[in-house]
């Protein structure tokens, strides 16, 4: 049968056994089970929006359409659950082998990444230092980077220190770049870059106020004007990682004087793997 008008089938009736059959229910897709992962998962995306501050139990249960209590079956406490982010950090992430010959190098790659770990989340640095690392995890990171300095013929004392010291340096450096994120991003960028979006006319402003210091006043401050503020922010903490490594290499034993330049003293805390 066709339709005359416009030479198309017409479209046949429903049949009656059409008519009675009821309508198939829709299915809803399968949940996948809530597990420790994705509770991990739900808090880097609410941290990543939200910042530290935002980020709560309840916030992440609805990020997974689930009940608060559901969450404590995977995690004990907010705390527990920064600690597993944190830790999540290092997935993948494996220390050297000591080398005393290219110790400075492979500090150097260890602070590099442990910086970029860092970044990879907002708020990652607050939850760094607010976090003691003696974790099942993390531990090994620790011991190994105690080994590169003891391998390398560091004295003790400074061996203990420098970890702490690094660690702390990562720390700071990623603390003040997340903060400048946050603030491109109140400015009205993403905060997804690592630039300063004002940073160059801030930079020209305090680099033509230094050089208008009196002479006689700011000799100093007038003379290193045009060195006190760096467009990149990469090339900033490479300097300021090779300020701490030529500091400690300075501790090492003179094969001449064969002496210890640290003998007797106590050694110090343990470093944060940042």
């Amino acid at each position: 049968m066709s339709d005359a008008a416009t030479g198309t089938s017409a479209t046949p009736p429903p049949s009656p056994w059409e008519r009675e059959r009821p309508a198939r229910p829709r299915v809803a897709p399968a949940r996948a089970p809530l597990s420790r992962e994705r509770v991990v998962e739900a808090a880097f995306t609410v941290l990543d929006r939200q910042g530290l501050d935002g980020l709560s139990m309840r916030q992440v249960a609805a990020e997974l359409g689930v009940t608060v209590s559901a969450l404590y079956a995977h995690v004990s406490s907010k705390d527990d659950l920064l600690e597993l982010m944190y830790t999540r950090l290092f997935d993948g992430f494996t220390m050297p082998e000591p080398d005393p010959e290219r110790w400075q190098e492979q500090v150097r790659d260890y602070a590099r990444s442990g910086r970029q770990r860092l970044l990879s989340h907002r708020d990652m640095a607050r939850i760094s230092m607010a976090h003691v690392p003696f974790t099942a995890e993390l531990l090994p990171h620790v011991e190994a980077l105690l080994a590169i300095f003891r391998t390398a013929g560091l004295p003790d004392r400074i061996a203990a220190e420098a970890g702490d010291l690094i660690s702390t340096y990562i720390d700071g450096f990623a603390l003040e770049e997340g903060m400048w994120q946050d603030r491109a991003g109140r400015a009205g960028g993403d905060g997804s870059s690592l630039a300063r979006p004002d940073w160059r006319e801030m930079a020209d402003e305090m680099q033509n106020y230094f050089a208008s210091l009196p002479a006689a006043d700011f000799p100093h401050l007038r003379a290193l004007a045009g060195l006190m503020v760096s467009d990149s922010s990469d090339e900033r903490f490479d300097i300021g990682l090779e300020i701490i490594l030529r500091g400690l290499a300075s501790y090492l034993p003179d094969p001449a004087a064969g002496a210890d330049p640290d003998a007797g003293q106590d050694a110090g805390r343990a470093p944060d793997p940042a």
